[in-house]
């Protein structure tokens, strides 16, 4: 008969399970035969994915699949058995697994899965497996709402294109300011011969004035 420590410690090992499959997702593979180098780089792997990997013991995982109705997951705790979760990426148990059982097909083979409180088939897992990383899938969810726009921007700047497009004011006004002093300069060039002209033709109306004078003296 089991002490009651031993008890506790099952009860505790058992809850603890059952919290693992009420996350979004896990894939029960049979690990048999790996090796510790490859054991540690998919650990490495699980980590880097935020995916909780551990072996779990059968008789206490069948304990736990009936606290959440996965009943029909009995059949496959047979064996070597390893549990791989995730809370926050559905995909990446299934992509990581599947990745391992391409790699080591006589070592690594995925037994079952879940998603969302459904079972699914070795078949499905694999299906599921395919689909690219939820960073990968919001990028490109965002790719799809941005394309309107982008493509709005490239038609109007098409047309904007075609049609000579806006007029450039500082470009345009440019020559006219340098123009401007060249126009104001021109009339005061002109206007120095002109001066000198109405100068030379004074001159004489100054000069014919001694002679008046001396026609007067002559007379008298």
């Amino acid at each position: 008969m089991p002490s009651e420590k031993i008890l506790a410690e099952k009860k505790l090992i058992v809850d603890e399970m059952t919290d693992r499959l009420k996350g979004q997702a896990g894939v029960f593979v049979d690990y048999k035969g790996i090796k510790v180098t490859e054991d540690t780089e998919l650990r490495v792997k699980m980590r880097e994915a935020d995916v909780e990997y551990s072996v779990i013991r059968n008789r206490l995982m069948k304990l736990a699949i009936k606290n959440v109705g996965f009943d029909d997951l009995e059949s496959i705790l047979n064996g070597t058995t390893s549990l791989a979760v995730s809370k926050e990426d559905p995909i990446a148990p299934a992509r990581i697994v599947k990745e391992f059982a391409d790699k080591l097909p006589n070592y690594f083979e995925i037994k079952a899965g879940f998603m969302d409180g459904k079972l699914l088939s070795a078949d499905e897992v694999k299906a599921i497996a395919s689909i690219p990383a939820l960073p990968v899938l919001q990028a490109q969810f965002l790719g799809t709402l941005l394309a309107p726009i982008t493509s709005l921007a490239v038609v109007l700047k098409a047309i904007a294109e075609k049609d000579g497009g806006p007029v450039d004011v500082e470009a345009e006004a440019a020559p006219a300011e340098e123009a401007a002093p060249a126009t104001e300069e021109a009339p005061a060039e002109e206007a120095a011969p002109a001066a000198e002209e109405a100068k030379e033709e004074a001159a004489p109306a100054e000069e014919a004035a001694p002679a008046e004078e001396a026609k007067e003296e002559t007379a008298e």
